[in-house]
């Protein structure tokens, strides 16, 4: 039974819901620790101390503080708040047309840009970059080896793999060269603002555009995101008409 009682403590109920509920606000690391039954047995345990603590602060009637009144007061403000911008984010609604509009308008935000997956070997001068490149060209070396050996950029262990990324990502003098290049071919010796670069073009992915109905639901939420926005911005104009702020 998924809501199993697994202890009581001075008759309040402690259930395999609420062992489950404390590990799912863990984040998520966190939560993998306490997966297996040991780990559960310790959440139990922990949420046990708990109540005793509270079964003992209300024996020693702290809920009648100041101290307790005063954060409750504090609380209670902090739940208004919220609740009344979750309202006015809720309030926020969309229609298929106004969805496909934003699409339109925005349809390379949901597009996927040009992609390239280079390897490059960094060293420090011209005249190892060209030794380097010369070994490789003439099959004496692969490239993975030499970047293992040569290279000064951590993505030596990797043979030299900086994996796909699309164009913005690298300084420009490096990707002119890499989005130019076929698959499989090595570059001469690029200079950049780290070194001399040899590149060499493991794959390239063009350009796609979207299509509304592959997209729909991102288009939607984006829409939402930026309509949320507005809104919220828009609310506080108007609340600042109505309620005085001051600045000290």
């Amino acid at each position: 039974m998924k809501n199993k009682v697994l202890a009581k403590v001075d008759g309040v109920q402690i259930t395999q819901t609420q062992v489950d509920n404390f590990i799912k606000r863990l984040d998520p690391q966190q939560a993998m620790q306490y997966q297996s039954e040991e780990g559960k047995k310790h959440i139990l345990q922990e949420l046990i101390n708990q109540t005793l603590f509270l079964a003992d602060a209300k024996t020693n009637k702290l809920e009648e503080t100041d101290e307790f009144k005063s954060e409750i007061s504090i609380m209670k403000d902090m739940i208004l708040t919220q609740l009344n911008v979750n309202n006015l984010m809720e309030s926020v609604k969309v229609n298929d047309t106004e969805i496909k509009a934003h699409f339109e308008t925005n349809k390379t935000k949901f597009s996927t840009p040009e992609q390239t997956d280079t390897s490059h070997i960094l060293v420090d001068t011209e005249e190892e970059c060209k030794e380097i490149h010369k070994k490789i060209v003439g099959n004496e070396i692969t490239f993975e080896d030499a970047a293992k050996a040569h290279s000064k950029c951590p993505s030596k262990e990797k043979g030299g793999n900086l994996g796909s990324y699309p164009k913005g990502q690298m300084v420009p003098e490096y990707e002119a060269v890499a989005f130019d290049l076929k698959k499989e071919e090595i570059s001469e010796p690029v200079k950049t603002q780290f070194g001399y670069h040899i590149i060499r073009l493991n794959e390239k992915q063009e350009a796609t555009e979207a299509k509304f109905e592959d997209v729909q639901q991102k288009a939607k939420e984006d829409l939402i995101g930026t309509k949320q926005k507005e809104e919220y911005m828009n609310k506080i104009n108007i609340m600042r008409q109505i309620y005085k702020v001051e600045m000290a």
